[in-house]
């Protein structure tokens, strides 16, 4: 039998993958503190109070009866809330990526502030086309001519750290390239720096701050960010989950971009076209025959990588998740990916095996022991378990339309700090895209519930699933 000469294609592009030492991560200090630092510090200052200002100003002309705009006034939270937004967009992309962090945070921030926060997703200008074209040039050692039949100067998106460009290749592959923005990393490390100050001012100054641990935010923030600048990483986790995809055989309308490696490089990601929507315009979503089922694909992949490879999409807001025009659902731009280790994967399948399968926690306080996240004054498992039940039995249980992500992540909180646990941060990080599964399905899959969909855990519990699907006569979607 002749070979697929496709597969011959593939295993070349794959061999063209950089050698291990160009994935590796530049870290600059956090801590370190200088003349930019000190510049940034004194214009992010400005910065803020003036947005503060000009919106609280606005806001007092605009509640003065017979003023344009007098009608439906704001209260005094979502004033200061949008002026914050307002300063993040003016102050550039480590900030707006910040709002991008609290819009997907809900549960942590107070409602106003993440709630303006959504307009941090949205594209922001882009950078002018002979850059990127400099930078393709740099990052891959040929001249754009030599690269590409043609490159379209007008990108398709512009984000925070990067934006995307069509391109065409030699082969006649229609095709993508992300570039970052030139000097980014830079100013990104700089924000970060200043911000790190303001987070332990706060800190010292209020017990929110301390509470929702502003400093670690930074931290956080900051290893998201010194992986994402390399963008051989992201490249290779976006590899990697697409790889992922077909292990079990099927999630065939799942699609992740093929990555072109010979069009990679630190500043660039060069990687299969697709064409679509994002899943927010419910509008063309909403046409599907089947939009429900379009959400369960997606998070039965998602839960997929999470419980069983450890791998995840740490960023799925619409922008990231389109419907194609061929039907199928597509994860995109995997700049920020979650993992999980063993124990919490543990921890995590057996909540979600409890929820579908008998209602019984006491695998669940077992697995958070073998977590070590228990105290010398713990109960036996089976006491833990009922009191996870009484917390975490109806929200896993209910619709995920209905699920109030801030309850969820308040009750693990509340149980940990009275059983003595240590903060659950794997299922904070979980619960944050949750969140925008949520959303979706307000919009598209009412009355669906995510705890109780046997068909989410098809490939992590097989013959359980199975024996289920029988016993009540279903036959489960592709």
């Amino acid at each position: 039998m002749s070979a697929d000469p496709l597969s011959f294609a593939a295993a070349s592009r794959a061999a063209r993958r950089p050698p291990a030492e160009a994935f590796a991560v530049h870290r600059p200090r956090l801590d370190a503190f200088g003349v930019s630092e000190v510049l940034r510090l004194l214009t992010i200052t400005l910065v803020f109070g003036f947005a503060l200002t000009r919106r609280v100003v606005l806001a007092a002309v605009r509640s003065v009866p017979g003023m344009r705009g007098s009608a439906g006034r704001r209260t005094r939270r979502e004033v200061l809330a949008e002026g914050v937004v307002d300063a993040f967009e003016r102050l550039g992309p480590m900030f707006v990526k910040l709002g991008q962090l609290i819009a997907s945070s809900s549960g942590a921030f107070p409602r106003e502030l993440s709630d303006a926060c959504l307009r941090c997703l949205d594209d922001v200008p882009a950078f002018p086309a002979a850059a990127a074209r400099k930078i393709v040039e740099q990052d891959l050692g040929r001249p754009i001519e030599e690269l590409f039949v043609s490159f379209d100067d007008v990108p398709l998106s512009a984000a925070s750290v990067a934006q995307v460009h069509a391109c065409v290749l030699a082969d006649g592959r229609e095709a993508v390239i992300k570039v970052q923005r030139p000097g980014i990393a830079r100013r990104m490390i700089v924000d970060l720096r200043t911000a790190l100050v303001f987070a332990k001012l706060l800190e010292r100054r209020s017990e929110r701050a301390r509470i929702t641990n502003a400093v670690g935010v930074v931290r956080d923030l900051y290893e998201v960010t010194v992986a994402e600048l390399n963008f051989l990483v992201e490249a290779d986790n976006q590899s990697r989950i697409r790889t992922n995809l077909g292990v079990f055989g099927d999630n065939k309308e799942v699609v992740v971009p093929e990555i072109y490696w010979e069009l990679c490089g630190r500043r660039t990601i060069g990687m299969q076209r697709l064409r679509g929507v994002p899943l927010d315009r419910f509008d063309v979503v909403g046409t599907h025959p089947d939009p429900e089922l379009l959400i369960r694909r997606l998070v039965k992949v998602w839960l997929e990588g999470v419980i069983v490879h450890g791998l995840f999409h740490g960023d799925v807001h619409a922008g990231n998740l389109w419907l194609l025009e061929d039907g199928r659902v597509a994860m995109l731009d995997f700049g920020i990916v979650g993992t999980m280790a063993p124990p919490w994967r543990a921890m995590v399948r057996a909540m979600f095996y409890t929820s579908a399968f008998d209602g019984d926690f006491t695998r669940v306080a077992i697995a958070l022991r073998e977590l070590d996240l228990f105290g010398e004054r713990s109960a036996d498992d089976t006491a833990i378990g009922r009191q996870l039940a009484i917390v975490l039995g109806p929200i896993l249980s209910g619709e995920l339309a209905r699920l109030n992500l801030q309850t969820f992540t308040a009750a693990l909180l509340d149980f940990g700090k009275r059983r003595g646990v240590a903060g659950p941060e794997p299922l904070i990080l979980m619960g944050k895209q949750l969140g925008y599964f949520e959303r979706y399905a307000i919009a598209l899959a009412p009355g669906w519930e995510l705890g109780r969909d046997i068909y989410l855990l098809r490939n992590i519990f097989p013959a359980e699933v199975a024996a289920k699907a029988e016993e009540r006569g279903i036959e489960l979607p592709d």
